[in-house]
C-alpha cells in the first residue's frame, strides 16, 4: 500500500493557493484563471495519485482522470495570455505571435487529454510516474504522452519570454518569472516516482507562492503610495468594488481647489534639474498628505500645479468648508517649504484658488490610457482664481462662501475671468 499523505498535502496546498488567489481578487479575469489553474492542479494530484488506485474497476474510463491535468495546463497558459493583454506593448513589437504560441500550447494540452482518454492503460503503464525506470524514457509510448505535455510547457515558456520582452511592471514580472521556474517542477510530477513526484510538485507550488507573495507585497506598496494622493475612502472603494464603481460618470456639486507655485518657471530655469525634481517631490508629497487628511482626490499634477477635487469620486460632507480648511493647510505648508527652497535671486511662493459648483465627473481617455476627470466651468474658475492669487493668497468664489460662510473671508473686487462673460465676485482668506 503506497503512502499518499504527501500527495494529499500537495493537493491541499494547490487548492488553498487557488482559493487564496480567487478570494484576493475575484473580479479580475487574470486572477480567476490563475485560481482555476491551481485548483485543478490540486484536483489532478488527488484524482490520479490518491483516488485512481482505489477505483480499479474504472478500466478504460481511467483516462478521464487526465481531464483536470489538461484543464490545469490550459488555465496556466490562459493566465499568461491574460497577463500579456494587461501589459502595454511597444507599437513596434509583434503582439500576436505570443498569443498564437499560447493557443497552440493549449491545443497540445487537449491532444494529451485525447490520447489519455483513447489509451488509458498505456498512459498509466508507460507514462505516469515511470521515473524509476530510466529505460521507459526511450519508448515511443512514453513520448506519445510526454511530447504534447512538453510542447505545452515550452509554449508557456515562450509566452513568458515574449511577455518579459514587453517590459511588464516589476510586480507582474516577478510573478511570471516564478511561474517559469515552477513549471518544470510541476510537469516533473507527471513522470517522477510517486515519492519524488510529491516533492517536485510541492517545490513548484512553493516557488510560485513565493513569487505571488512578492507580487502582492509590491501591489500593496503601490496602493499605500497611491493612498497619499487618493483619499483612503477612494482607495478602499476601488479595492473592494473595483474601478467601475469608483469611476461611474455622474453630475454633482463639488469643490475644486487649485494650487500653484509662484516664481517656479524662473527658478526651474536657474537651478539644476535634480534640484527642481527634489522640490517637486517634496511639494507633491506635502500636498498629497494634506489632501488625504481631508478626503480629497488629486485629479492632476501639471508641473508645479495641483488640481484637487473635494466631493468626488465619493461625496464629502461640507466639502466647501473642508476645502477652505485644506487650502489653509496647503498654504501654510507650502509657504514654509518655498521659504526653504528659495534663493536670493529666485523667490518661490504659492497661490491657491477655490471654486464650488456642479461638474461632470467620470473616466475619459483612450483604450490605452484612462484618466479620472472633472469637467465644468467650476474647474476652470478654480484654475483662473489660482492664477490671480499672489503668493500666500487664497481666492474663493461666491458659491464656496455661500456654503462655508464668510467667517475668515473678506470680499475682494470682482474681476473679469477668462471664459466668463461677467466680472466674477471674489473673496480672500484672511491670513
Amino acid at each position: 500500500m503506497i503512502d499518499t499523505t504527501a500527495h494529499v498535502l500537495v493537493s491541499l496546498l494547490a487548492l488553498g493557493m487557488g482559493l487564496a488567489f480567487l478570494s484576493a481578487d475575484r473580479q479580475s479575469p487574470t486572477s480567476r484563471a490563475l485560481a482555476s489553474a491551481f485548483a485543478l492542479i490540486g484536483v489532478a494530484v488527488y484524482c490520479n495519485v490518491v483516488l485512481l488506485p482505489q477505483i480499479a474497476v474504472l478500466g478504460r474510463w481511467s483516462g478521464w482522470f487526465a481531464v483536470p491535468e489538461v484543464l490545469a495546463i490550459i488555465y496556466v497558459l490562459e493566465w499568461i495570455l491574460r497577463v500579456r493583454r494587461t501589459t502595454a506593448a511597444d507599437a513596434e513589437l509583434d503582439t500576436h505571435t505570443g498569443d498564437r504560441v499560447l493557443r497552440v500550447g493549449q491545443l497540445f494540452a487537449l491532444l494529451y487529454g485525447a490520447l489519455s482518454i483513447l489509451f488509458p492503460e498505456l498512459r498509466s503503464s508507460a507514462f505516469m510516474h515511470v521515473g524509476g525506470q530510466p529505460q521507459a524514457f526511450l519508448t515511443p509510448a512514453f513520448w506519445l504522452f510526454f511530447a504534447p505535455v512538453l510542447a505545452a510547457q515550452l509554449a508557456g515558456l515562450a509566452g513568458i519570454l515574449l511577455l518579459l520582452n514587453r517590459r511588464p511592471d516589476r510586480a507582474e514580472a516577478v510573478r511570471v518569472i516564478a511561474m517559469a521556474i515552477a513549471a518544470p517542477f510541476l510537469v516533473a510530477g507527471f513522470i517522477l516516482p510517486l515519492n519524488s513526484a510529491a516533492l517536485s510538485a510541492g517545490l513548484g507550488e512553493i516557488v510560485f507562492l513565493i513569487g505571488a507573495v512578492h507580487y502582492h507585497v509590491l501591489q500593496g506598496q503601490r496602493g499605500q503610495f497611491m493612498s497619499r494622493f487618493l483619499s483612503p475612502q477612494v482607495a478602499r472603494l476601488v479595492s473592494e468594488q473595483g474601478l467601475e464603481r469608483a469611476m461611474q460618470e455622474s453630475q454633482r456639486e463639488i469643490t475644486v481647489v487649485c494650487c500653484d507655485l509662484r516664481g517656479f518657471t524662473a527658478y526651474a530655469a536657474a537651478q539644476p534639474s535634480s534640484q527642481v525634481l527634489q522640490v517637486l517631490r517634496e511639494y507633491y508629497d506635502a500636498v498629497g498628505s494634506i489632501v488625504s487628511e481631508f478626503n480629497g482626490t488629486i485629479k492632476d499634477f501639471a508641473g508645479d500645479g495641483v488640481l484637487i477635487l473635494v466631493g468626488a469620486p465619493l461625496p464629502v460632507a461640507y466639502h466647501a468648508r473642508r476645502s477652505l480648511q485644506m487650502a489653509r493647510r496647503i498654504r501654510d505648508q507650502g509657504l514654509a517649504l518655498t521659504q526653504h527652497w528659495s534663493t536670493p535671486a529666485h523667490r518661490l511662493g504659492i497661490g491657491i484658488g477655490i471654486a464650488t459648483g456642479t461638474v461632470t465627473v467620470g473616466v475619459v481617455g483612450s483604450a490605452s490610457r484612462l484618466e479620472y476627470s472633472a469637467v465644468g466651468s467650476t474647474v476652470n474658475l478654480a484654475c483662473r482664481l489660482c492664477e490671480q492669487a499672489s503668493s500666500g493668497e487664497i481666492l474663493v468664489d461666491a458659491r464656496t462662501v455661500d456654503l462655508a460662510g464668510q467667517a475668515g473671508l473678506e470680499p475682494r473686487s470682482a474681476r473679469m475671468v477668462k471664459g466668463f462673460l461677467a466680472p466674477v465676485p471674489r473673496y480672500g482668506v484672511v491670513v
